[in-house]
């Protein structure tokens, strides 16, 4: 039993565990006229008495030390505050990416056996993303238990062929438990200019970036006007609020004043960034005196291997990132005043997650500010000015990775070990911990968010929601921590597994073995080389966390005993949890489900809300597009179609009379056709066409490079002009933009014009042919 503010929880806790509960009977009395009647309103389901509101924050891609509070050098001041006013946790582990973590933060259950074994998906139970009925979100129970819910920021939880205007829309955010969403529902997405939805709806951004607009404050500004309203309207209902950044993902975007604070700050390299790191973890006490520092992979170069331009432009992306974790520290930090000043908020548990998995490794050697290939350093030194604001897509060297998971190996996705999964955890709830600024360090997971949160309200882990039977919850309560330091974790079993790096804990021992990591592979996208490699091959590794912190020790050749026992315990785990067939996210058989997959032709009028890309068709293949258009006696102007962003895609549009085709190329590159002659007044048909030239482009080639081919343009069936197209991109992949018909959404693809555009004659209808 655990005993929260002197009520123990199952005398707290709701009966029912069924989900809806049933209606209750009529208690009134019918009589034969409403006169001789009693009447009897039914009543609305209501949270336990005293419930708290509950705040769950999730970062996204920080690493266990790049918040000053847990010792790196981008300050989190606002962390620090709600660090000493509750407890800090050095042992929590994420899964070790993004959507498969939020998975099992918000169901309680391991990430396999709710469908998101990857970020990748594949025709597998436990890689299909189809988030399972039989597991439940905390929104869902909380919702049907009295609660207010809401979600802010990154959901990434959907399946790509579900996110479209026509749904289907259960495995949305309103969908799963939440009353109310405003966000992006894909894995990252510019600060500047984001593809947002309120509820399933799509919306633009209430302002530009010219006008000051940035993702993190807007959804900050969001959800403190729900709360705002929650507050004015039914104080005395309880709301769990989940605020989910896009920060600090890439694209690493922030404005100018943050980033001057740190000039010079990172010029003293990786290595030295991680030994001052290490440091100040000590004398913090957010690590054990006895951990040891791990040494860095061979593969990634001592920082003063490098040219000196090398070294400036990488440390200005460290600078970048740096300013990027404060601006989000502060922004969070308004959203958790306006918690705590509510007329509940000292009874309010906040549940604060410094990142989804490891600091990030998608950044290369030498990092990246585009979706293109890499260029040359004096090229790129050029728009060094850039980094941080909208025209880039900007990424730090996975060097920086390594550094940000201080003390540990690895980063991100490199599931096996401490670099990809450990992340710090801060938990406040001013009216029932009493140890402020106290450290925890028993090993908890996230999966056991959920039964924390279930015991600190009270509710029972339902049986049976909405008609289906509910698997057990796989996490474990810490509610038990909050006031007992010392005792020993009630988290005794985790498997870990992230396309085939994968590992098993124990009773403070760990079995890993790494698959691969980012610098193994030979691109930063090569999926395909994970493929060709043997699990087989695998060299397992043994280390005993409880007394070495941050797997510095491989014991495996010491105690080959212990190192089979946990093999074996991992078997017996993955069998259990849809774990099999390793790599199950990158074998889908080319049967991925597509809204697109199979079709040829398309028809799409100017009256459509925004087309995410990932419901669009794949432009890197041969293909036709023909637009029927009305052109007044004035002339017309505008976007016709537009596909993309920025940072890639392509724009069909007519500007002072002549149809114009631009192609950009990952916002470095723009192949321009113009009409040589000007469009005729009234009806007029028009069109463009592509050809890819024949070649035996790689998936990962046209990943990178994208295709290229000859385009045409038509006016009522004559060629008005022609040219080459060196790069159309693959945006398939990509949540950046979208399609519009009639008008540009989100940002300008081309230079020329900005956003919307908005065609000034009729655009009857467009069609598009994929040859």
């Amino acid at each position: 039993m655990v005993v929260l503010g002197g009520i123990t929880v199952s005398q707290a806790a709701i009966a029912a565990n069924v989900l809806p509960q049933p209606e209750p009977p009529f208690k009134g009395k019918i009589g034969i006229s409403a006169k001789d009647s009693i009447p009897e309103w039914p009543q609305p389901v209501k949270a336990p008495k005293g419930t708290p509101n509950i705040v769950l924050i999730l970062l996204d891609d920080v690493g266990f030390s790049a918040s000053s509070t847990f010792g790196g050098l981008p300050q989190t001041p606002e962390l620090d505050k709600l660090a000493a006013q509750g407890l800090r946790y050095n042992n929590f582990n994420t899964v070790g990416v993004c959507s498969p973590t939020r998975a099992a933060l918000l169901t309680g259950r391991n990430h396999h056996r709710v469908g998101f074994g990857d970020v990748q998906w594949g025709g597998f139970p436990g890689y299909n993303w189809l988030w399972s009925k039989s597991t439940a979100s905390v929104a869902e129970v909380l919702r049907q238990n009295g609660y207010s819910t809401a979600a802010f920021g990154k959901w990434h939880n959907t399946p790509w062929n579900e996110i479209s205007p026509v749904g289907p829309f259960n495995r949305w955010p309103t969908g799963l438990g939440f009353d109310y969403f405003y966000g992006f529902m894909g894995g990252e997405d510019s600060q500047w200019e984001p593809t947002l939805y309120r509820d399933t709806t799509p919306v633009e951004p209430p302002a530009t970036p010219q006008q000051g607009y940035h993702l993190s404050t807007d959804l900050v500004d969001e959800a403190i006007r729900w709360v705002h309203t929650h507050e004015s309207i039914a104080p005395e209902k309880p709301y769990f609020l989940y605020f989910a950044t896009g920060a600090t993902h890439e694209p690493h975007q922030v404005p100018k004043t943050w980033i001057e604070q740190y000039r010079g700050r990172f010029d003293q390299g990786w290595d030295k960034l991680r030994e001052d790191n290490f440091a100040r973890q000590k004398k913090l006490g957010v690590i054990p005196a006895t951990t040891k520092l791990t040494p860095r992979p061979a593969k990634l170069p001592p920082w003063d291997s490098l040219p000196s331009d090398t070294r400036k432009l990488i440390a200005h992306q460290m600078e970048v990132f740096a300013a990027f974790r404060t601006q989000t520290d502060y922004e969070i930090g308004r959203l958790v005043k306006v918690v705590q000043d509510g007329p509940n908020g000292d009874n309010t548990l906040i549940l604060y997650i410094a990142g989804d998995n490891g600091a990030s490794g998608d950044g290369g050697p030498e990092g990246r500010e585009d979706f293109g290939a890499v260029q040359g350093i004096q090229d790129r030194l050029l728009r060094v000015d850039e980094m941080g604001g909208p025209t880039l897509n900007n990424h730090y060297s996975w060097a920086w990775g390594w550094a940000n998971s201080t003390p540990f190996q690895y980063v991100k996705k490199v599931a096996s070990h401490f670099g990809a999964t450990r992340d710090p955890l801060v938990v406040v709830w001013p009216t029932h911990i009493k140890d402020r600024g106290g450290l925890r360090t028993q090993f908890t997971h996230v999966n056991d968010v959920v039964p924390t949160i279930f015991d600190a309200t009270g509710i029972h882990v339902p049986s049976v929601v909405n008609g289906v039977k509910q698997t057990a919850l796989d996490g474990t309560s810490f509610a038990y921590s909050f006031d007992r330091s010392d005792e020993p974790s009630r988290h005794r079993v985790q498997y870990f597994d992230v396309s085939g790096n994968r590992a098993i804990y124990k009773d403070g021992w760990i079995a890993a073995a790494r698959h691969w990591a980012p610098w193994d592979l030979e691109s930063t996208q090569d999926w395909e080389s994970l493929q060709r490699k043997s699990y087989a091959q695998d060299r397992w590794e043994l280390y005993h966390v409880a007394q070495d912190f941050s797997e510095a020790h491989d014991l495996a050749a010491r105690y080959p005993d212990k190192l089979k026992e946990l093999q074996y315990l991992f078997d017996i785990e993955a069998h259990k949890n849809h774990v099999y067939p390793l790599g199950g996210g990158f074998s889908d058989g080319g049967n991925t489900p597509s809204l697109t997959a199979g079709k040829r032709e398309f028809t799409y009028h100017s009256d459509l809300p925004r087309i995410p890309i990932t419901a669009t068709p794949d432009f890197t293949k041969s293909h036709r597009i023909v637009a029927d258009l009305t052109i007044p006696d004035s002339g017309a102007q505008g976007v016709v179609i537009s596909y993309g962003s920025r940072l890639g895609g392509f724009v069909l549009y007519v500007k002072d009379g002549r149809l114009i085709y631009d192609n950009n190329y990952a916002g470095r590159a723009h192949d321009v056709i113009a009409s040589s002659v000007i469009l005729p007044h009234g009806k007029v048909k028009i069109a463009f066409e592509f050809s890819r030239e024949p070649d035996a482009a790689s998936l990962m080639d046209v990943y990178t490079n994208g295709v290229s081919g000859t385009g045409k343009l038509y006016i009522n069936g004559h060629v008005a002009g022609e040219g080459r197209i060196a790069h159309v991109q693959m945006l398939s992949y990509a949540y950046f933009g979208g399609m519009g018909i009639g008008r540009a959404y989100g940002s300008p693809v081309s230079k020329v014009y900005d956003v919307p555009c908005q065609f000034t004659g009729k655009v009857e209808k467009v069609t598009v042919e994929i040859r």
